[in-house]
């Protein structure tokens, strides 16, 4: 199947190295090779392909080389600066990877004016419908359980997306974990992730994980950022500035498979509708250079939005979420008489009909997520 990014990638190898990230599965390989059917797959992973690469020894009688896992080799950066330097984009260079590769977008850093960067994520409501044509309510109900991953998504199965799910993360925390960091207690970070499963939507206490798995707080916040250098999560931190008596308490951390989320419906439904959010805002920033930022608003007197978008230092868009109540949140009105500039949402899973109150709007989640876009 196409994905949405083949289009800006396929312009941007035409004259610069191409770094793509994303979670492990999200189809990077796949839409990688899709991009040119002349093209060369090299995988760091191989034994055979790693010694090809280090002697630099591959056919360039190909349009497109593609190399996978790359980051996972000593000075990347460097050795791939001196292929595009000595050879230009002839063949074209994609480099990807499962873990985050922002490092490389750091001022500075040897890659500098050479590369352009997309990362990937897993289908959503919007793609599906205008891709695999599937009616957006059936997409939405199948995301929330199955999660946005391709493999699952497609063979369309709870059993076999189980199945999927206990390996896809076993993969994660035993290999890419270990190329990564050193972590000596893998079992406490599969501890971690089952305990963040539970807690989606929730601000995060950083002190109670630790008591949880008795270990000191700056451990906490490590693992977490792993956990984020490899799309396993993400998170979404309070936003207080032009909000007077906000609170600045920790981040709220979402999943990128929403399969994997063992709350209610209501948990899943918010993680649904944040990675879509963050989606579409990594789209946005990967193919314009706008600045983009996801956040939640709340203020001392527990007043919540689940979700605020911030488009190059701009609030845009304020979102609260519900699974059953089409009576507009009073904390949405008291949040957009500060931010007057930002449209205003309230979706919701079960809406008989649309409606709207002093310019803010109350949807369907599926229509909301089929027609989202920044």
């Amino acid at each position: 199947m196409k994905r949405y990014l083949e289009k800006p990638i396929f312009q941007d190898l035409k004259g610069k190295i191409v770094i793509l990230s994303g979670p492990r599965q999200v189809g990077k390989t796949t839409l990688s090779k899709q991009l040119n059917p002349s093209h060369l797959y090299l995988n760091y992973d191989s034994f055979h392909d790693r010694q090809i690469i280090k002697k630099e020894e591959w056919t360039r009688n190909v349009e497109l080389v593609i190399f996978d896992e790359l980051h996972k080799m000593r000075n990347w950066k460097s050795w791939i600066k001196g292929i595009y330097d000595t050879e230009g984009a002839s063949p074209q260079l994609l480099v990807t990877g499962s873990a985050r590769l922002e490092t490389v977008k750091k001022g500075g850093d040897s890659l500098a004016g050479r590369f352009f960067s997309y990362r990937l994520h897993p289908l959503s409501v919007n793609e599906i419908s205008l891709i695999l044509k599937e009616e957006p309510r059936e997409a939405l109900d199948k995301i929330l359980f199955l999660g946005g991953f391709p493999e699952p998504y497609l063979k369309a199965s709870t059993a076999w997306a189980k199945r999927w799910r206990r390996t896809h993360i076993d993969t994660i925390l035993r290999e890419d974990l270990l190329d990564l960091e050193k972590v000596r207690d893998v079992k406490a970070m599969e501890i971690l992730i089952d305990l963040l499963r539970v807690r989606v939507g929730s601000a995060t206490s950083y002190a109670s994980l630790a008591n949880d798995l008795q270990v000191s707080s700056p451990t906490i916040k490590h693992w977490l950022q792993i956990l984020e250098n490899l799309f396993v999560i993400f998170p979404v931190r309070p936003y207080s500035k032009h909000i007077a008596r906000s609170l600045l308490k920790e981040a709220k951390y979402y999943f990128f498979d929403t399969g994997a989320i063992e709350g209610d419906l209501g948990a899943r439904l918010e993680n649904t509708v944040a990675l879509a959010l963050l989606k579409e805002l990594h789209f946005l920033e990967d193919t314009t250079g706008s600045k983009v930022a996801l956040h939640y608003l709340r203020d001392k007197e527990k007043r919540e939005v689940d979700f605020m978008v911030l488009i190059d230092n701009k609030p845009a868009m304020i979102i609260e979420v519900k699974v059953s109540d089409d009576v507009f949140a009073k904390s949405l009105f008291r949040f957009h008489s500060i931010l007057k500039e930002a449209q205003a949402f309230q979706i919701v899973y079960n809406l008989k009909k649309p409606k709207s109150k002093d310019n803010i709007n109350m949807l369907s989640a599926h229509q909301f997520l089929s027609h989202l876009k920044f």
